[in-house]
């Protein structure tokens, strides 16, 4: 009786607060009337919470719905790229491409959190994946990009999974030394000639010899992660790895 009389001015306060500041989800539109909402709504991040897929390329993690367990592509057979493997989240559509949306371009840094949320889930727990690395890597962004857009969304997300991971983060290791056209401006076949030669990596004692894990927002041909992973790979790491939020 006493815990109810102790909670009535809590939902009384919580009521005032819906009544005269309301919030609504920036996806759906929806009244943010539960419990630890804030920004997005709980049925908009359950519903961009990724659908478990049968089999993926066992390299670069191209999901291959309907074509038996995990095996490599033909495009990595063709041409392996610079890390040892990519993982996924989910596919880069529906909710989870709009809460990235959200958080990529309408500077809404406290959406990392969650989506890291999603990819512990995802991703988190393949103790094969993360063995052995010793550091996370985000992918950097140009220092006038970054000022342009006020923080780096791989930055945040990785601060974030590297706490549910349990992984030191390192920034400031890979930098981006030329401020190239966005990848999204550009047709599948000219991203890995847009991003040639745009990083470098600033902290080459550090990386000789590591597992390096590195993390961004979106993968669609590879083309980032791939000549992230080679740099840091001519510099002395060991081997690379990559994790993303979703892919195209």
């Amino acid at each position: 009786m006493k815990r109810a009389r102790r909670a009535a001015p809590a939902g009384w306060l919580r009521l005032a607060e819906l009544v005269l500041f309301p919030s609504f989800c920036r996806r759906c539109g929806r009244l943010l009337d539960r419990v630890g909402e804030r920004l997005v709504c709980a049925d908009c991040w359950a519903e961009a919470r990724p659908i478990r897929r049968a089999g993926a390329c066992s390299i670069c993690g191209r999901f291959l719905d309907g074509a038996g367990g995990p095996h490599v592509c033909r495009a990595c057979i063709e041409r392996r790229p610079a890390f040892a493997v990519h993982r996924s989240c989910g596919t880069y559509e529906g909710a989870l491409k709009d809460i990235i949306l959200l958080f990529k371009y309408r500077k809404l840094a406290v959406l990392g959190r969650g989506l890291a949320a999603i990819a512990g889930e995802a991703v988190g727990r393949d103790a094969e994946l993360w063995s052995g690395v010793d550091a996370v890597i985000p992918v950097p962004l140009h220092p006038r990009r970054k000022r342009e857009r006020g923080f780096n969304q791989s930055r945040v997300f990785a601060a974030e999974l590297g706490r549910i991971v349990n992984k030191d983060v390192r920034d400031g290791v890979l930098v981006k030394i030329r401020n190239v056209a966005p990848q999204t401006s550009l047709e599948g076949h000219e991203r890995a000639g847009n991003v040639r030669g745009a990083y470098r990596v600033a902290k080459e004692d550090f990386v000789a010899g590591k597992i390096l894990m590195l993390v961004d927002d979106v993968y669609t041909t590879g083309a980032t992660v791939g000549e992230c992973a080679r740099t840091l790979i001519e510099a002395g790491a060991k081997e690379v790895r990559a994790v993303t939020i979703a892919r195209a």
